[in-house]
């Protein structure tokens, strides 16, 4: 049995062109997206040559099937921008880890709220990672006091999501950014 499509093209989607169209009546739009009307697929066909287009399947479930007078490629370049601005626009704040270590020295914890400060400011999440080796696991105490400086440190622009707990040897604490702070500083510098 023949295959009639490739749906495993690089834009996720399948479009129906010019005589693989299946339905004998179609409503029609030209390239500007006027509407032509409800005509044949043949007739649909002709007007296409004559411009030197390709008839597109645009809307294959209405009733009848929709599609548009316009060149292939460049309707196909036209979709994959539109993904491209939204995948933009759609920016969604990651999870990033910052690792520290329960017996770490004030200026190298100095640098990593620095950090972490950085990624809160680009809108991310951030875990806060406190991994214990060997002996040290005999002493929870200096991983919470680490994780509560570090979540002190950062309290004017970030809230605690997930209370600092243990995971096998990990302490491990979740904060975001604070949307309320961020905007009480826009209020204030306005005024």
């Amino acid at each position: 049995m023949r295959k009639r499509f490739n749906k495993n093209n690089k834009f996720g989607r399948y479009y129906r062109t010019n005589n693989r169209i299946f339905a004998q009546e179609l409503r029609v739009l030209d390239e500007s997206g006027k509407q032509i009307g409800v005509i044949s697929k043949n007739e649909a066909l002709n007007i296409a040559r004559e411009a030197n287009l390709d008839l597109v399947e645009i809307a294959p479930a209405a009733r009848p099937p929709v599609a548009r007078i316009i060149d292939f490629n460049k309707f196909l370049y036209q979709e994959e921008k539109k993904k491209r601005e939204q995948r933009k626009k759609s920016k969604t704040g990651d999870t990033k880890e910052v690792r520290l270590g329960p017996f770490m020295n004030a200026h190298d914890l100095e640098t990593m709220t620095k950090r972490t400060r950085e990624f809160l400011e680009d809108n991310s999440k951030v875990k806060l990672v406190v991994r214990f080796k060997g002996r040290e696991m005999g002493h929870p105490e200096f991983g919470y006091k680490v994780i509560k400086k570090a979540i002190e440190s950062l309290s004017d622009i970030s809230k605690v999501d997930r209370e600092p707990k243990f995971e096998g040897r990990q302490l491990i604490a979740m904060i975001s950014p604070d949307k309320k702070t961020k905007n009480g500083k826009e209020i204030q510098e306005k005024n």
